[in-house]
């Protein structure tokens, strides 16, 4: 995304008009100089697989645009951040560490090479190709599934589904679905879906539609606060990008019982969960009140007089 506010009327007309890719082009060399210092030619060449005289329009154009902020060294022929850089382009900061951490896209199947030494945890629950395809096809086609799924409290069970959501609470992957088998909207982890298979025929029924899953469309605001029997609360508060010492969640009803406790939030009214993970307070638990999903979280418990 470009940062309108810092390019003239001129150069943002100019911009509109490219095409995507070669936007994606100068993108990512501003990518490069940004959060590595410097790009070469070969890097576009590598990434994109693009010709030599692409490349250099591709350079002149950026220096065009914003030449304050890339510089030439010509002993190593390479583009350097210039002293007074300021960005054209908006990085989302969470894809500038995937791409870090993780590289991009080199083919089908494929992932580079990290750009850059990082040390990720072990994926644990990683969901088969084979389970997912047809639940995401659903979702996109607007259609059921059905499906062998495993649970604690039945074992094995045969489901008909009515999938419309992903969902990731931070640890695993599951879907948002209508279950035809209980009647109720629910939530259906991936790894334990078996011989998943599209109902091409099916129709959703008016009352196993999105809009009808209050759970889900439902948003509670929660003031996530530090620990008030935690030391050094102003660590916290940075760690966590609190304002005036609060962090402001809206979560939908159906999510916020998986998200807090892997941020490990004591939602005890009285703060008496003793782990000492618990660096995190729900500062007021009746903002739960109603909340299915809030059984999963840490010391909630629903008190008399909100019944």
């Amino acid at each position: 995304m470009v940062k309108k506010q810092s390019m003239s009327e001129a150069i943002l007309q100019k911009m509109e008009k490219l095409g995507l890719s070669q936007r994606e082009r100068l993108a990512y060399i501003e990518f490069r100089l940004y959060f590595l210092g410097d790009v070469r030619r070969q890097d576009l060449m590598d990434r994109f697989g693009v010709a030599p005289a692409a490349t250099t329009r591709d350079f002149s154009l950026y220096r065009e645009i914003s030449p304050n902020n890339i510089d030439f060294e010509g002993s190593s022929k390479t583009y350097i951040l210039g002293d007074t850089f300021k960005p054209v382009f908006e990085h989302n900061v969470e894809r500038v560490l995937t791409m870090l951490s993780r590289g991009f896209g080199g083919g089908i199947g494929q992932v580079s090479d990290a750009l850059l030494p990082c040390e990720l945890p072990l994926v644990l629950n990683r969901p088969s190709a084979n389970v997912l395809a047809p639940v995401t096809r659903a979702i996109y086609q607007k259609k059921s599934i059905s499906m062998k799924y495993f649970s604690h409290s039945s074992g094995m069970s045969k489901r008909e589904i009515v999938p419309f959501a992903l969902a990731n609470d931070g640890l695993r992957w599951h879907v948002r679905a209508f279950d035809r088998k209980s009647q109720e909207f629910r939530d259906f982890v991936f790894t334990r879906m078996e011989s998943t298979k599209l109902l091409r025929d099916s129709k959703p029924e008016k009352h196993e539609l999105p809009d009808q899953d209050i759970q889900w469309n439902r948003i509670v605001e929660l003031d996530i606060v530090p620990h008030p029997d935690r030391g050094r609360p102003e660590i916290t508060e940075r760690d966590y990008g609190m304002v005036d010492g609060v962090l402001h969640l809206k979560l939908r009803a159906a999510m916020a019982g998986y998200v807090l406790p892997q941020w490990q939030v004591d939602c005890s009214a009285d703060h008496s969960v003793e782990e000492k993970g618990c660096r995190l307070w729900l500062r007021d638990v009746l903002a739960l009140y109603g909340v299915n999903s809030a059984k999963f979280t840490l010391g909630y418990q629903e008190s008399k007089s909100t019944r």
